[in-house]
Parts: structure tokens; sequence; C-alpha cells
């Protein structure tokens, strides 16, 4: 299962999202999948998510958005079985580009 999670997902670890919104886009459901299915084959894995925003905007404002953002994947991942714990959501504003 490592082996081939880690081919599926190395170049797929970022979820985008639409112009100010929070909203996990369809296109990344099967990313979001993936990634479920690895944490639950393994309870003692823990996945950081780190949300961002381009730079138009509010300091404030974009790390509110961020954090959203971040939240919407874990809250999408806890939904398809992924204990709470295993999973930190923190916001990156437009202070740290994801890429």
């Amino acid at each position: 299962m490592n082996a081939q999670y880690n081919e599926q997902v190395k170049d797929k670890r970022v979820v985008y999202f639409d112009f100010d919104s929070d909203v996990v886009k369809e296109e990344f459901r099967p990313l979001v999948d993936l990634h479920a299915k690895r944490l639950n084959n393994n309870r003692k894995i823990a996945l950081n998510l780190e949300g961002h925003t381009d730079e138009r905007g509010g300091r404030e404002y974009n790390l509110a958005l961020g954090q959203r953002r971040a939240e919407a994947v874990a809250k999408s991942l806890t939904l398809l079985g992924v204990q709470a714990a295993q999973v930190e959501a923190v916001s990156f504003g437009k202070e740290r580009q994801a890429v």
C-alpha cells in the first residue's frame, strides 16, 4: 500500500479552491478519498493540512479563508471515516504560498 500510495499522490498533494471559496471542488474528491483510505488503514498516521490564499485581500481575511479551506478538507476526510485526531488544520493565509 505504501509504494502504491506514494506513487499515486507524488505530485498530487494540493487541493486548489476557486477564488474566495472554501468548497472542496469535485475534481479533488478522488485525491481526498485516496488520503482518507491511507489514514483509515493506519490510524497512527497524522496529516497536517495547510490553508493558503493568494495575495489579494487583507491579512486577517486571508488567514480566516485559509483556515476554512484547511477545515473543509479536514471535514471531508472525517466524513470518510478518518479520526479527527489524525488531522490538524492550520492557515498561512497569504503569508506563505502553497506552491
